[in-house]
C-alpha cells in the first residue's frame, strides 16, 4: 500500500516538474515575442536584428545602384557624327504645283517630327548648320500654306537643324520687307544659336531639293531661275527672291537697311552693300535652283518705292548707319504655332516725303 502510494506520490511529482518546465519555456517563447521579451532575451534577437537591417541596409543600397544604373542615369549612346554633305535623303527634280489648296492640317500630319515653333533637328546625325528662315509677311495666309507644305520636307531631307520664323508686320502702313528681315534675324537669335539665315520670300518655292537652303563661303543667291523670268536670272547683280547669309557676313554689312518703305530696291542695297564688303554671289546652276513663284497681285499698302533709286545709289554713304545697328521695332505677340514661329511686329511709320528728300 505505500509502495503504491510513494508511486503516485513519484508520478504526482514528475507530472508537475513537466508541467513547469513546459510553462517556462512557453514563457520564454511569449517573452521573446513581447516587447518585455526584447528586452530579457533579445541579446540573440537584437544580433539576428541588426543583422537583418544590416543586410537589408545592403540590399536597398545595391538596388538603388541598380535602379539609379537603369533609370537615374542617362543611357550612354554613341556619339552622333556629323550629317554627310550632300544628304543622302535627296530626291532631286520636284512637282510643284498651286492648283490644289493645302490644309495646316495636313502638313501637320505629313511632318510628324516637328517641334513646336516650327522647329527640326536630325535624329541620327549632327546638322552641318543651325538655319533660320525668315518670312517677311503679311496677309499671306494661303502662300504660307503652299510655303510650309513644300518646304519642311524639303528641309528635313537636306538634314538641317532649322526653325521658320514667319515676322509679321502689324497695321496697314506701308510694307517693308527689309526691316521684318532685320527683326527676323534679331528675334531668331534671341531663341537659338544660330548660325545661318535664310531670307525668303512667302511666295517662292524650290523646285529641286539640292538646292540646299543653308550658308556658304559667299553669300549665297537661291531663287537663280524662277519661272516668273523665264528660269532666267533678269541681271546679274539680282539677289530677291530667296537669299542665305551667315551670322558673320550679316553683321559685316550691318544687316538689310530699314529706310526701304514699299516694293523694291532693298536687295540691290544689300548687293551694294556685300559688294562694298569684299564678298560676292555664289548661285546653284540654273536647273538646280529653279523656282515657281505663286501669282499674286500686288500687295495693298506695297506700291513701288518711288525713293529707291535715290537710296541705292547712296548705299555706301547709309550702310554704317542704317541696318541692324539702328534697327528700332515693337514686338506685339508671339505665337508658336506647330509649323513655324508668328511674330507680329510694329515697325513704325514711313517719314513723309518732304523728310525723305532731306536725307538724300
Amino acid at each position: 500500500m505505500l509502495k503504491k502510494l510513494f508511486c503516485c506520490l513519484l508520478l504526482l511529482g514528475l507530472f508537475s516538474i513537466s508541467v513547469y518546465c513546459w510553462y517556462q519555456l512557453l514563457s520564454s517563447l511569449n517573452d521573446t515575442q513581447s516587447e518585455d521579451g526584447l528586452i530579457k532575451s533579445g541579446v540573440y534577437y537584437r544580433v539576428f536584428r541588426l543583422e537583418s537591417d544590416f543586410w537589408k541596409e545592403q540590399i536597398m543600397k545595391e538596388n538603388e545602384t541598380t535602379e539609379t544604373k537603369t533609370h537615374k542615369s542617362p543611357l550612354v549612346t554613341e556619339e552622333l557624327k556629323k550629317c554627310p554633305d550632300p544628304s543622302p535623303l535627296l530626291v532631286g527634280p520636284l512637282r510643284v504645283e498651286f492648283s490644289t489648296p493645302v490644309s495646316l492640317d495636313t502638313v501637320r500630319k505629313e511632318n510628324p517630327g516637328l517641334q513646336e515653333g516650327g522647329r527640326y533637328k536630325p535624329h541620327d546625325c549632327v546638322a552641318l548648320q543651325k538655319v533660320a528662315l525668315i518670312i517677311p509677311f503679311r496677309n499671306r495666309d494661303n502662300h504660307l500654306k503652299f510655303w510650309l507644305y513644300y518646304l519642311h520636307p524639303i528641309l528635313q531631307r537636306q538634314q538641317l537643324d532649322y526653325g521658320i520664323y514667319v515676322i509679321n508686320q502689324d497695321g496697314e502702313n506701308t510694307f517693308n520687307r527689309a526691316k521684318l528681315m532685320n527683326i527676323g534675324y534679331a528675334e531668331a537669335l534671341k531663341e537659338y544659336d544660330y548660325d545661318c539665315f535664310v531670307f525668303s520670300d512667302v511666295d517662292i518655292i524650290p523646285m529641286d531639293d539640292r538646292n540646299t537652303y543653308k550658308c556658304f563661303s559667299q553669300p549665297r543667291h537661291l531663287s537663280v531661275s524662277m519661272d516668273k523670268f523665264g528660269f532666267n536670272l533678269p541681271y546679274n547683280q539680282y539677289f530677291g527672291g530667296v537669299s542665305s547669309l551667315s551670322k558673320e557676313q550679316f553683321l559685316k554689312v550691318n544687316g538689310f537697311p530699314n529706310n526701304y518703305w514699299g516694293w523694291g530696291g532693298e536687295d540691290d542695297d544689300i548687293f551694294n552693300r556685300l559688294n562694298n564688303r569684299g564678298m560676292s554671289i555664289s548661285r546653284p546652276d540654273g536647273v538646280v535652283g529653279q523656282c515657281r513663284m505663286i501669282r499674286h497681285e500686288r500687295d495693298q499698302n506695297n506700291n513701288a518705292n518711288p525713293q529707291r533709286f535715290k537710296r541705292i545709289a547712296h548705299t555706301l554713304m547709309t550702310m554704317d548707319t542704317d541696318g541692324l545697328n539702328s534697327l528700332e521695332y515693337k514686338v506685339v505677340t508671339v505665337e508658336k504655332h506647330d509649323l513655324f514661329t508668328k511674330i507680329t511686329v510694329d515697325v513704325g511709320t514711313p517719314p513723309k516725303e518732304e523728310d525723305m528728300d532731306k536725307d538724300e
